[in-house]
């Protein structure tokens, strides 16, 4: 046996053969540890040689003669998990489950399991919590299935062995960073021992058709904590995801391959775990104050479903010699580009007022459609003009004001139809677009075509204006 050290960084999984203060793949201060690699005084192969067959016979399969089980995926009863994955889990997938401490991971797989103890037999390992903290919890979520196994162990060859004992179907590893492998020296949550640990896993689902869910830290940037290669090897990653200070949590898929990236499931939690929200737009939309200026509704995509949402904005005067601007849930970089926008273009003088933009219910919004009603909710509370609160608007704002088109118009409308908006203000082009379908709507709710942010301004009329 002979030994030799390398320097691994925690952040990126690049190796060097130096200690660097700064990971110069990732750029991270103080992220480069020294690993002793352990090895057998095998003798190497001596260059240029190869290994032969014994056997002339190919390998290789032709793609039409591959067999393949096209068996239903295992229902796990809860709808936002099942169509997050695409409908279910795959039977010998591996799924990386990630989340910041405290969001509900352990939470929303303890209840899964409950789900599918009806039907399968589900191993739960947990290297964190002892067995009777499992069952605390479980108590309080009521979950109570003889198909539950509970093992607290971190070794993950005995995690592997016990797992061929009793034949799981759905195997749930509790965390990712707690799990150590005798093959390497270095403390657990390392690189190493998390690829290590990750790919044993990972062929035990694919030889045995096990179905893997693995919990995964996340560090100080909110990504997932351990090798990026640890992406690149499961089936689907997962992040659960959500402000603490509100009950609201989503659930998202960054990677599928079973499945589509764009679905969201969305929950709530209270005392008794995670309850699914059917209808999120009811729920953001639940507590809206009406008759007050700086506020105004908004409709983004999420995956296949639309979804309602109330942005709020509070314009003061600053009082510091650079005004403040501040965004909840909200682009800050996007917040700037609107107001300097609204100031170049409609004459608003917002450099010597402090703007606050929020989403209500801790949603987070990326997508530009939200332009629109941000900029009406900075104009409604910079003139204390208030907005009709059936009114809702969707586009996103360029440079020169002007008002461009957004994917998926027709099926915002409906959902603002649905709930009951009687005003829908929508991009010129996207008008022209669906000008057939979207006048079936018209005996429901006006629909108002607009080119930029002066037609906009008609929608406050004279009020206060």
């Amino acid at each position: 046996m002979k030994s030799k050290s390398e320097f691994v960084c925690n952040e990126c999984g690049n190796i060097t053969s130096k200690w660097f203060g700064k990971c110069p793949a990732c750029g991270t201060w103080n992220s480069i540890e020294e690993q002793v690699i352990v090895s057998n005084n095998e003798p190497a192969f001596s260059k240029g040689t190869i290994t032969k067959r014994t056997h002339a016979e190919s390998l290789s399969k032709k793609i039409d003669s591959i067999s393949y089980d096209d068996s239903e995926r295992i229902k796990t009863g809860m709808n936002e998990f099942d169509r997050v994955l695409g409908g279910g889990i795959v039977e010998g997938s591996v799924t990386l489950l990630s989340g910041e401490p405290g969001v509900g991971k352990s939470t929303l797989l303890l209840q899964v399991c409950g789900l599918l103890g009806d039907s399968c037999k589900l191993l739960y390992v947990t290297g964190e919590e002892s067995p009777s903290q499992i069952k605390l919890r479980a108590k309080r979520l009521g979950v109570n299935s003889e198909n539950i196994l509970i093992y607290s162990e971190t070794d993950v060859d005995e995690i592997i062995s016990e797992a061929d004992i009793v034949s799981p179907s759905v195997l749930v590893i509790d965390s990712i960073q707690t799990l150590t492998d005798d093959n390497s020296s270095t403390a657990p949550g390392s690189v190493t021992q998390v690829r290590n640990a990750a790919t044993k896993l990972i062929r035990l689902a694919k030889s045995g058709g096990m179905s893997v869910i693995i919990v995964g830290h996340v560090n100080k940037d909110g990504g997932i904590a351990g090798p990026k290669i640890l992406e690149h090897m499961v089936d689907t990653v997962l992040y659960f995801d959500g402000e603490k200070q509100y009950s609201y949590r989503t659930l998202r898929a960054v990677k599928n391959r079973f499945g589509s990236t764009n679905e969201i499931g969305m929950f709530e939690m209270d005392s008794e775990g995670l309850c699914e929200v059917d209808n999120p737009s009811e729920y953001l939309l639940s507590q809206r104050h009406i008759n007050a200026s700086g506020s105004c509704t908004f409709c983004v995509m999420e995956g296949t479903r639309p979804i309602l949402a109330e942005i709020q904005a509070l314009v003061t005067k600053t009082t510091y010699p650079v005004p403040k601007r501040s965004a909840t849930g909200f682009d800050y970089n996007r917040l700037s580009l609107l107001s300097a926008v609204l100031e170049k273009r409609l004459g608003i003088n917002l450099s010597a007022s402090d703007i606050f933009l929020n989403i209500v219910g801790g949603l987070r919004v990326d997508e530009p459609s939200s332009d629109l009603a941000a900029c009406l909710a900075i104009v409604s509370s910079f003139r204390d003009i208030v907005i009709e609160d059936k009114l809702i608007a969707i586009g996103e704002i360029g440079l020169a004001g002007e008002c461009r088109a957004v994917g998926n118009v027709e099926q915002r409308v409906r959902e603002a139809v649905r709930l009951g908006f009687t005003k829908i203000v929508i991009p010129m082009k996207n008008y022209e677009r669906s000008k057939s379908k979207i006048e079936q709507l018209k005996g429901k709710a006006e629909i108002i075509p607009v080119r930029s942010l002066f037609d906009c301004l008609k929608l406050f009329g004279n009020n206060n204006g």
